[in-house]
């Protein structure tokens, strides 16, 4: 899929902090997490709310309420008069989420749809699906986030278990997952150098949580929480979280809440909103793939190679280049088919440190991925994350 006329005004994006589930914004409904994200936003970027004609929302966690999620979105932002669709791709959902948001531009020229994501992993529904057919008339539950971390209904395993299966064939050690998990752990502290300075360029910190009425600040998150420091000792202490695996809680992500939004419309109307009416910022592809049963990491090497396909681009033009990576196995197996060195992609952070919040995850690698090409000077970029399903998802862009 290629993008001839979506841009994103310089500056016209943000994430909340990243925070741990049952941490900071465990309590907080994630629609109303969005809204109040949303309007921050707006406010420090001079963009008024009825600058928007449509709203992509992506989410994969439902909530009370949820079915009127995005005119309620919409509403809540001043925009009652505006609607747009829902996403749902699992962890593909950011990154499908501004997709779906620049085809609505390709086709419809002058128009400016906000792509926002959130989701609440903490507090998860439990789920009972009624069957008067079954065993005396009971039916079936289940735990919507933790289940869906530990069963795939196709495939049949645990999402670990994907990373296992790669693990297993492609021959990728403890020793190897564990050294580069500590490199990503290092290039997250870049972000945090001179006080966050390149989080504060995109991030709301301190970021205050207000109660249902919008009154009384209930919780504060001054920068991502839930980052365990990390250390080649600590990391080689670990047990493996599967008898006989080389995954570790260490070498994997933790799940987590957040929103993040992006603005996408035409280039003439995104230099009237940019910060820098100088530097244009163009999605120029999306590509999606699935691999083989249990096999999820594998997925991000084709989706990754036709989204760079449909930009008519190779990936050694790339100047940065981010992935979504629940497991340091993806990013080893990555490198490895896309002959690029491991430890040279993923500056300033990734999601395997930073956490998961799903819906929102591969929207922030994307804005921090805008940001790295922007202190670079411009360039091109490629964003790639697997996702449930053994399926991925990948963004190409352009900043410059």
């Amino acid at each position: 899929m290629r993008f001839d006329k979506a841009f994103v005004p310089y500056g016209a994006y943000w994430s909340t902090p990243f925070c741990k589930w049952q941490g900071a914004l465990s309590t907080t409904h994630a629609v109303s997490l969005a809204a109040q994200a949303t309007r921050k936003a707006l406010a420090t970027r001079d963009i008024p709310a009825d600058a928007c004609d449509s709203v992509v929302l992506g989410m994969t966690v439902p909530q009370k309420s949820t079915l009127y999620g995005t005119p309620w979105l919409a509403a809540l932002l001043g925009n009652d008069n505006v609607t747009g669709t829902m996403v749902a791709q699992a962890c593909a959902t950011g990154a499908r989420t501004l997709a779906t948001a620049a085809s609505e531009v390709e086709v419809s020229g002058e128009r400016t749809v906000f792509g926002i994501t959130t989701d609440r992993c903490s507090n998860g529904p439990h789920i009972y699906y009624p069957n008067p057919k079954g065993p005396g008339g009971t039916g079936a539950k289940e735990d919507w986030v933790m289940d869906s971390f530990g069963n795939d209904p196709w495939a049949r395993n645990a999402m670990i278990e994907t990373a296992e299966n790669v693990a297993r064939e492609e021959n990728i050690t403890r020793e190897e997952q564990d050294a580069l998990t500590l490199v990503r752990f290092e290039q997250y502290k870049q972000a945090l150098a001179d006080d966050a300075a390149f989080q504060r360029r995109y991030m709301i910190r301190p970021f205050e949580v207000l109660d249902a009425k919008g009154r009384k600040v209930v919780a504060s998150a001054d920068g991502d929480e839930g980052v365990f420091e990390t250390n080649a000792e600590g990391l080689a202490a670990l047990r493996p979280v599967l008898r006989d695996g080389t995954v570790t809680f260490g070498s994997q992500t933790h799940p987590a809440d957040g929103s993040c939004g992006v603005v996408i419309t035409s280039r003439d109307r995104a230099k009237k909103l940019s910060r820098n009416a100088d530097l244009d910022v163009q999605l120029l592809s999306y590509g999606e793939a699935r691999t083989q049963k249990g096999f999820m990491a594998k997925a991000t090497v084709p989706a990754a190679q036709r989204a760079l396909v449909a930009a008519g681009m190779d990936i050694k033009q790339m100047k940065a280049i981010k992935t979504h990576n629940p497991f340091a196995v993806n990013d080893i197996y990555f490198a490895r088919e896309m002959g690029i060195a491991a430890e040279g992609f993923n500056n300033y952070g990734s999601s395997l440190i930073f956490g998961h919040p799903q819906g929102p995850t591969g929207m922030r690698l994307v804005i921090e991925a805008i940001e790295e090409l922007a202190a670079a000077g411009g360039g091109h970029a490629l964003f790639v994350g697997c996702a449930a399903g053994d399926t991925a998802a990948a963004v190409v862009l352009k900043v410059g």
